[in-house]
């Protein structure tokens, strides 16, 4: 058997906008340097400190945060429709799937300036239900038939595009579908709200 190589892509930022990114909170960089392993050090130069944003700041961000996800999320719903009424439902589970997960990443970017490097919509959920309790009501999990469909969903990343066994109705759909709109509703009211409080 032959081994098995994984690729690399290097992506390269010169030390000044590192700096830069890491002192203004931006959330990939100040990642790096809490989560990333050096490999070399010349000792010539030294990561910037990460500072607190001022409430002016985190408004900005949280604004253009939604301004952009928010938005995206809603590209994706039109793209469900589409797929929808062309009865191409696996397509359309993936599109609704993407939805979700745009919703969530903005409720996450606009509240904490940080969104997971995840797909997984049950562990998005979660952690959005912390920062409001209300979210938890958005896929009900207390039926078999609720849990069925929101694994439906859940898995729609992968298996509506790659597993040929992957089936989901037009019945799932519209019910999915309908929670997704309300997952839409509740992030517009908590980000109103998120982004009215930094004043």
């Amino acid at each position: 058997a032959g081994s098995i190589r994984p690729s690399i892509t290097l992506i390269v930022h010169d030390i000044k906008d590192t700096n830069k990114l890491i002192s203004a909170g931006q959330y990939f960089f100040t990642d790096i340097k809490k989560e990333g392993i050096i490999l070399y050090d010349s000792n010539r130069f030294a990561l910037a400190k990460a500072r607190r944003l001022s409430l002016n700041e985190r408004k900005k961000f949280a604004v253009e945060d939604f301004n952009s996800w928010f938005k995206e999320a809603k590209d994706f719903f039109i793209a469900y429709k589409t797929m929808f009424e062309k009865k191409k439902y696996k397509n359309a589970a993936f599109q609704l799937h993407q939805t979700a997960e745009r919703f969530y990443q903005t409720v996450l970017l606009v509240s904490t300036h940080y969104k997971p490097k995840i797909h997984d919509l049950l562990s998005l959920g979660k952690q959005v239900a912390r920062e409001d309790p209300c979210f938890k009501k958005i896929f009900p999990q207390k039926t078999a038939e609720e849990r069925r469909r929101f694994k439906l969903l859940k898995e729609a990343y992968t298996r509506a595009r790659y597993d040929k066994e992957y089936r989901i109705t037009r019945a799932d759909l519209e019910y999915l579908a309908e929670r997704v709109n309300k997952l839409q509703r509740l992030t517009k009211k908590f980000c109103d709200a998120k982004i009215k409080s930094f004043g």
